[in-house]
């Protein structure tokens, strides 16, 4: 078997399911004979991968939301950090698609894209954290990690039913999770140049561009380029943000005077108050800072039609 499918039954409240069942004749059409795996809790995607991985597969279709793109990339990495040589594809299905978005897989006929899609090298993150239980942890990302408000934001999303779907819901709960939100005081380092003590609202570590439901937060950023872009939004109230909340959706917010964008290969970053400062990774919430991110360059394969990204 080349092609294993990979899915999230649960994604966008069951109609993952839905969507892969209505496109399972073109799935094969294309690729071939598929095995169809679903996943039943957290951790289990990664756990598929490897276990298709190791039996010699040659492609994983992930379906789902950015959690299950996650979770799959994860299993592409073994116990050394070693990448596996088979190619991904990320077939939408979850209520998260900011991941999809930078590869031209948004909205339209997916199946047509996939049709004149191509396979380039793709850039992850490493992201090493503290656990809510004070242990650290390791894990690989292919999108965007942030922390300070946004991890906030992502943890109360993921805990409320995302009924209304992704932008919907991300834009409620960022609502929400400004007003319960404290800027916090970090120091952040990158390629071992450590910048002045900030307070900052949210900082993100980017290897795509959209986060948070379809906000351009790194309009610059390219997902084989061998750098994150690092950008920091500042000391900033809840009005100042939502009044500037257009300008992340649209990508034009770098501009302005309290944000700074910065680039580098590996990134910091030490709390420098009491209060934990969670962390976002791909849209899941797994811990909190300290945290040190690392780029791995070209690091996994993606089968995507990147000349029809939005920009």
């Amino acid at each position: 078997m080349s092609t294993v499918v990979i899915a999230n039954p649960q994604a966008a409240g069951g109609r993952a399911r839905a969507q892969l069942q209505r496109h399972q004749a073109k799935l094969r059409e294309q690729f071939g004979e598929l095995l169809l795996q679903f996943t039943t809790g957290p951790g289990h995607a990664t756990a598929l991968t490897r276990a298709a991985i190791s039996a010699g597969v040659e492609r994983i279709i992930a379906v789902g939301g950015d959690g299950t793109f996650n979770e799959v990339v994860n299993g592409f990495f073994d116990a050394q950090g070693q990448a596996a040589d088979a190619t991904l594809v990320c077939f939408p299905g979850g209520t998260g698609g900011d991941f999809v978005r930078s590869i031209g897989l948004s909205g339209g006929d997916v199946m047509a894209a996939l049709a004149q899609a191509t396979v380039r090298r793709l850039d992850v993150g490493r992201a090493s954290y503290r656990r809510a239980d004070g242990t650290t942890e390791s894990r690989h990302f292919i999108n965007i990690s942030s922390f300070g408000g946004s991890g906030m934001i992502v943890d109360r999303v993921n805990r409320s039913a995302k009924r209304w779907g992704g932008k919907a819901s991300f834009f409620w709960g960022t609502l929400r999770g400004l007003l319960a939100y404290r800027n916090q005081p970090v120091r952040l380092t990158v390629d071992g140049l450590t910048e002045p003590s900030m307070v900052i609202n949210t900082v993100a570590v980017a290897n795509g561009r959209f986060f948070g439901g379809s906000m351009m937060v790194a309009p610059e950023a390219r997902l084989d380029d061998g750098l994150f872009d690092v950008v920091i939004i500042g000391d900033v109230g809840t009005s100042t943000f939502l009044r500037c909340a257009p300008r992340l959706y649209q990508g034009t917010h770098i501009a302005m005077p309290f944000i700074r964008m910065l680039r580098g290969r590996v990134v910091e970053v030490e709390p420098l108050a009491e209060t934990p400062v969670l962390i976002d990774l791909d849209g899941e919430q797994p811990g909190r800072l300290p945290v040190r991110y690392e780029l791995l360059p070209k690091a996994i394969h993606l089968l995507a039609p990147w000349d029809k990204a939005v920009a």
